[in-house]
């Protein structure tokens, strides 16, 4: 069987993803021809890297491309344009044969821990399918695989015939997670693993990824809504708007300074435990709703719900730049 993979320090740090430009445009069709009339900009525009060994958060509001991201760099959706690198190999121009060989490098955690594993499958067959799949040892060595991995991830083993409906959400999004592990990827794209569970089982998950990144040197693409859940367990984080990444630092500064009016707005509504400072906060309301990616504004997508916002902001793009050391954003009048 393939043994653990850890990180030494010389890799941690390291760029494992470089992801630049990259686009995902799903085509409108319409009339009695069927021809494209229109596009929805799921992703307009991305540049990210994650370092070995880090979690990058992506987080924004429903509809924002976060998902979208995080399945077009595992090339689960062909991108419409840009680049996408794992490990030094573009996987954009890749032939589909050699892109299958390298899901063992790259897996993902789904959000729906209901839908995600197959209700004709017991556990066993669920976790040991990705190690038949890939001829990873014979049926006793593929056996004695599944039983350590779901030990690793808190299911009793002895449990391996059973199915998933018999499993509480937790429990599934742990099994979710096994399965994940079974190659020993060096990175996973989580995209939202927490949001569809109850808020009391939720930590227990996320100690639970933050304790397998340390066992098995993993890079997490960490997809998720919650800010306070995104704060808990990221690195650095990337905060998305309209298919475009406006603001990217470490967690600490984006949280403590954060530069853009978007993500200023979103951490304006984050509750503080504090009532004392609570009291003193000031509530940032953002006015009109989320345009429609189809026809997204010109210039900055944000300047129609913005404050700040001036005739620059409608005519031209604000390119991501760094602002601050190590704090990236695409804002004309940032601060």
């Amino acid at each position: 069987m393939v043994q653990q993979q850890v990180e030494t320090p010389k890799q941690t740090g390291t760029t494992l993803v470089d992801v630049k430009g990259l686009k995902v445009h799903f085509p409108i069709k319409g009339g009695l021809l069927g021809r494209q009339v229109g596009s929805v900009k799921a992703v307009d525009g991305v540049d990210l890297h994650i370092r070995r060994g880090e979690t990058l958060g992506l987080v924004g509001e429903s509809g924002c491309g976060k998902s979208t991201t995080g399945r077009a760099i595992l090339q689960l959706i062909k991108p419409t344009a840009g680049s996408v690198k794992v490990d030094g190999a573009e996987l954009t121009t890749l032939p589909a044969a050699e892109v299958r060989r390298r899901r063992a490098q790259m897996q993902m955690v789904f959000q729906d821990p209901y839908a995600s594993l197959d209700p004709r499958f017991t556990i066993g067959q669920i976790v040991s399918e990705p190690l038949e799949n890939f001829n990873r040892g014979n049926a006793k060595q593929v056996q004695e695989e599944v039983a350590s991995l779901l030990k690793t991830v808190g299911i009793n083993p002895s449990y391996v015939n059973r199915f998933a409906h018999e499993f509480s959400g937790g429990q599934r999004q742990r099994i979710g997670i096994a399965r994940a592990l079974a190659l020993r990827p060096s990175f996973i794209v989580a995209d939202e693993p927490v949001s569809a569970l109850d808020v009391s089982i939720q930590a227990q998950v996320l100690n639970l990824l933050q304790e397998l990144q340390g066992q098995f040197g993993l890079t997490y693409l960490f997809v998720a809504h919650n800010l306070s859940v995104v704060k808990h367990i990221s690195d650095r984080v990337a905060v998305m708007y309209l298919g475009r990444v406006v603001e990217l630092a470490k967690s600490e500064a984006l949280y403590e300074t954060p530069l853009h009016p978007y993500t200023q707005a979103l951490l304006s509504a984050v509750p503080v435990p504090d009532p004392t400072i609570e009291s003193r906060r000031k509530r940032i309301i953002l006015e009109g709703d989320v345009p429609s990616p189809v026809n997204p504004p010109s210039g900055c997508n944000f300047h129609p719900r913005c404050w700040k916002a001036q005739a620059i902001c409608r005519e031209q793009i604000p390119q991501l730049e760094e602002k601050q050391p190590n704090h990236f954003a695409a804002c004309h009048f940032p601060g």
